[in-house]
């Protein structure tokens, strides 16, 4: 879905600019005839040589850039709109072939006889149809702007789509957690407490999760034969039979020690984890936790499965790590496993450190709280967001103009305060578009060439003094010194500019 969304944006993308771009064209073309045509009146209509050489140079020019127009005008031609500018080409082509000769009559013979050329009905013939193919062509171009916005609706969607996707995602892997935690940890837990009912002579009491069949079901039926072995050692007790009862201990020597193997590989288990884990019952006993939670909070061994969290807490208390109100504490997390409410929060050590805490309650009225040291993690963020309003302070204040672009499709993506006061444009003018939207035909040419230059060398460290054509400033003077970004084939491809204004310095030296 992904994948579909970028096809579906760069489809979008190319499909609004190219019917943008070919209906600036339309419009600048039916300018030039429009100003043609009234060079072609001016030259019939004067009589003063001097006048009408200015009209006709002026329709010559005029000539060149229809030309042009028709030319840039030509790359964004598609199937559907190929037949119809071939005609339209074709009437261009004899348009400006026929104002030339009449630019040429009115010069060398006389207005009469530009008259005579210009003024006719095979002239407002052919202009009628001129102005029908550039309707058409606008009828074709405001279609492919309607399929840009089908795209669009259609890439809305995608993202839609997309969107459920994650969340789907994000509930199946939270669920994932509070199964695993419920199934695992509260079933040792039940486990944990049928091997204190046998412990104190209980043989009667109910295994539970005998039916599974992972290492719980395991282990809960080695602590089934383990009780049917105490029964049977006090049925043999009650007998007198001193070597059966002999026999019976041995085998509930070797249930037990089959029990305690299970019991150290889930140990193994829990404390192999890479946070820190501890288990509460309904009265906020500790009933187990693994090393990595005493490490966070630097436990003494005094404090073992049984202890209460309220001498956890108070350890912290002298140790450092807690100034709050242990009470209030204590009665918050009894509330929580009350209501049995799972919940996600951060603290702060009084050290220093940051922990994440994760709580999830236990089927019988436990709780669970799982605990990560999430410090290193925030002081990367804090650094990285730092650095990053640094370097963004440092590039728009200095001196030299500083330009990156796309080196994939030559597209401007940055420029900084400098840059934009020499070109003279503002950034939202200037990103996302390339060189020969903003410049002239001869100083985009003359971009393009260094960025050629750039891809070959990789690295263009040496300034390089060029004169281009500013659209604002008009003709400048600038040393340029270069460097690309990435390689070929990677999104993070870019070119990287540092411009500086010597006009000035040019003009003051001379």
């Amino acid at each position: 879905m992904s994948i579909q969304s970028v096809r579906l944006q760069t489809t979008y993308r190319h499909m609004h600019a190219s019917s943008a771009a070919a209906a600036i064209n339309v419009g600048r073309i039916n300018a030039l005839i429009y100003a043609i045509v009234m060079e072609s009146r001016g030259v019939y209509m004067t009589a003063d040589r001097g006048k009408m050489k200015q009209f006709a140079d002026g329709l010559l020019r005029r000539n060149h850039e229809l030309a042009e127009a028709v030319k840039t005008m030509e790359k964004n031609v598609r199937d559907d709109d190929a037949e119809l500018f071939s005609s339209f080409r074709q009437r261009i082509t004899q348009f400006i072939d026929f104002r030339q000769e009449l630019a040429r009559r009115g010069v060398e013979i006389s207005s009469a006889a530009a008259r005579e050329w210009g003024d006719n009905d095979a002239n407002r013939a052919m202009r009628s149809k001129l102005n029908s193919d550039i309707e058409a062509l606008e009828r074709i171009y405001q279609q492919r702007a309607r399929e840009a916005d089908e795209l669009a609706n259609e890439n809305r969607y995608a993202a839609a789509y997309l969107f459920a996707l994650g969340l789907a995602a994000l509930l199946l892997a939270a669920l994932n957690v509070v199964v695993m935690r419920g199934s695992v940890v509260g079933a040792l837990s039940e486990i944990t407490q049928a091997t204190d009912r046998i412990a104190q002579d209980d043989v009667k009491s109910e295994v539970p999760h005998l039916h599974r069949h992972d290492e719980i079901g395991h282990l809960a039926r080695a602590v089934q034969n383990f009780r049917d072995a105490v029964a049977r050692i006090f049925e043999l007790i009650e007998l007198g039979t001193a070597q059966a009862r002999d026999a019976a201990m041995t085998e509930r020597d070797k249930f037990n020690d089959k029990y305690q193997a299970k019991k150290w590989q889930l140990s193994a288990a829990i404390n192999s984890m890479p946070q820190g884990l501890i288990m509460l019952d309904g009265k906020a006993n500790v009933v187990a936790m693994n090393a990595n939670y005493r490490k966070i909070y630097s436990l003494p061994e005094t404090i073992q499965a049984g202890s209460t969290l309220e001498e956890i807490l108070q350890h912290r208390v002298r140790s450092g790590l807690f100034s709050g109100d242990v009470t209030k504490y204590v009665g918050a997390v009894l509330d929580r496993i009350a209501k049995r409410q799972p919940t996600a929060y951060e603290i702060a050590l009084n050290d220093g450190r940051i922990i994440k805490i994760y709580e999830r309650p236990m089927d019988g009225g436990g709780w669970v709280s799982v605990q990560e040291d999430v410090t290193e993690q925030r002081q990367r963020e804090r650094i990285l967001e730092r650095m990053e309003r640094f370097l963004a302070t440092i590039i728009e204040n200095v001196a030299e103009g500083i330009i990156a672009k796309d080196a994939r499709n030559l597209r401007y993506v940055f420029v900084n305060k400098a840059a934009e006061k020499m070109i003279g444009m503002s950034r939202g003018e200037i990103i996302g578009k390339t060189a020969r939207e903003l410049f002239s035909a001869e100083a985009a040419e003359l971009i393009e060439r260094r960025d050629q230059q750039l891809l070959a060398q990789k690295q263009q460290l040496e300034p390089i003094i060029d004169t281009v054509d500013n659209p604002t400033r008009g003709r400048r003077v600038i040393s340029a010194r270069r460097l690309q970004i990435g390689g070929a084939g990677e999104e993070s491809h870019m070119f990287v500019t540092m411009v500086e204004d010597r006009t000035e310095k040019m003009v003051a030296a001379a």
